[in-house]
C-alpha cells in the first residue's frame, strides 16, 4: 500500500524516530499506526512510548469537595480567551457543585437542574452560548467518595480557585484523623498530577496493556540471543520496572523519592493515627483524547494558487 508523507510525519511526531524508520514501520504494518509504534519499539527505534499529536480543547477543569466526596468536571470552550471569562468560570464552578450533589455520572450531571434556574446543566450551557458568544459544551464528570476518611482535590496551575487545566482527586479510607488523611491525600494528588499513573494497583491495569508490554519486552529480550529461561527472567524484570513506572502504589513518591507511594502511606499512618488505604484516584487533563482539526497551510496555498 502507499504510505503518505502525512502518515510518516504523524508517526515521527508520536515516536521521535527517523523518517525512513517510520516509513519502514508503516510499510511493515500496512499503515496501522498503533502497530507501527509497537514495531518501532520492538526494534528499539522509538524514542517515546506515548502517543503524541493529542491537542487540548480549551475550557476548564473544575473541582469541588465536601468532607467525604470530591468531583471533577470538564467544560469546554472554543478559545482560552473565553476560559478566562468570569461568566464562563462561574458556570464551571456551578457545574462542579451540581456534580457534588449527584452520583457524579456525566449523564446525571447533564440532566440535573442548574443552580438558580429551572433548566438543566446542558441546556443552561447551550443558552449561555448566545451570551458568551462562543460554542461551549459540558464534556464529563466523575466523583469519588469514602465512608470515613477524606477525598482531596488538587488543581495544577489554577487560573482561579478550584479551576484550572488539570485536576486530580484522591480518596483515602481511614478511621483516623480525617484532616491528616486529607493532607496526605493532597500530596498524593500532586504526585498523580506529575506522574499520571495508569492504575492504583497492578491488578487494576488493563490485561491487554500488560500483554502488549510483555510482547514488546519479549521481542526486545530475544534480540539479545540469550536462552529462553534467561529471556523469561529479563521479561519479568522489565515488567516489574513497568509496574514501578505506571502503578501509583509502586511509584517513587515525588515528594520523597526514597519511598514508594505505598511506603509513604504507611509512614503517614503515624500522623493519621490509624491504618489508611488509598481507594481511588482520578486525573482529568483538559481536552485529553480530543483531536483538533489541523490544516496543512502549504497545501492550502498550493490549492489556492491553482484556482
Amino acid at each position: 500500500m502507499t504510505i503518505s508523507a502525512a502518515q510518516v510525519k504523524q508517526l515521527r511526531d508520536m515516536t521521535g524516530a527517523g523518517m525512513m524508520d517510520c516509513k519502514a514501520a508503516l510499510g511493515e504494518t500496512a499503515g496501522d499506526m498503533d502497530a507501527a509504534v509497537d514495531w518501532l519499539r520492538k526494534k528499539g527505534i522509538s524514542k517515546a512510548d506515548k502517543k503524541a499529536g493529542r491537542t487540548a480543547a480549551e475550557g476548564l477543569i473544575g473541582v469541588a469537595n465536601d468532607d467525604l466526596s470530591g468531583v471533577l468536571v470538564e467544560v469546554n470552550s472554543e478559545t482560552d480567551f473565553v476560559a478566562r471569562n468570569d461568566a464562563f468560570q462561574q458556570i464551571v464552578r456551578n457545574v462542579a457543585q451540581v456534580a457534588l450533589e449527584t452520583s457524579g455520572a456525566t449523564e446525571e450531571v447533564s440532566a440535573a437542574r442548574y443552580p438558580g434556574g429551572t433548566s438543566s446543566v446542558v441546556d443552561t450551557i447551550k443558552d449561555a452560548v448566545g451570551t458568551i458568544g462562543e460554542n461551549m459544551s459540558f464534556r464529563r464528570a466523575t466523583k469519588l467518595s469514602v465512608t470515613s476518611g477524606a477525598v482531596a482535590t488538587y488543581v495544577h496551575n489554577a487560573v482561579a480557585e478550584n479551576l484550572g487545566k488539570l485536576g486530580v482527586l484522591v480518596a483515602i479510607e481511614t478511621t483516623g484523623d480525617a484532616e491528616a488523611a486529607r493532607s496526605f491525600a493532597r500530596q498524593v494528588a500532586m504526585h498523580v498530577a506529575a506522574t499520571n499513573p495508569l492504575s492504583l494497583s497492578e491488578q487494576e491495569i488493563d490485561p491487554a496493556v500488560v500483554a502488549r508490554e510483555k510482547d514488546i519486552f519479549s521481542d526486545q529480550a530475544r534480540q539479545s540471543g540469550k536462552p529462553e529461561n534467561i529471556i523469561e527472567k529479563m521479561v519479568e524484570g522489565r515488567l516489574r520496572k513497568f509496574y514501578e513506572e505506571v502503578v501509583l502504589l509502586k511509584q517513587a513518591f515525588v515528594l520523597n523519592p526514597d519511598l514508594t507511594v505505598e511506603a509513604a502511606l504507611k509512614d503517614a499512618e503515624k500522623t493519621i493515627g490509624a491504618p489508611a488505604k488509598i481507594t481511588g484516584f482520578v486525573r482529568f487533563a483538559l481536552g485529553e483524547g480530543i483531536e483538533r482539526e489541523t490544516s496543512d497551510f502549504a497545501a492550502e496555498v498550493a490549492a489556492a494558487a491553482k484556482q
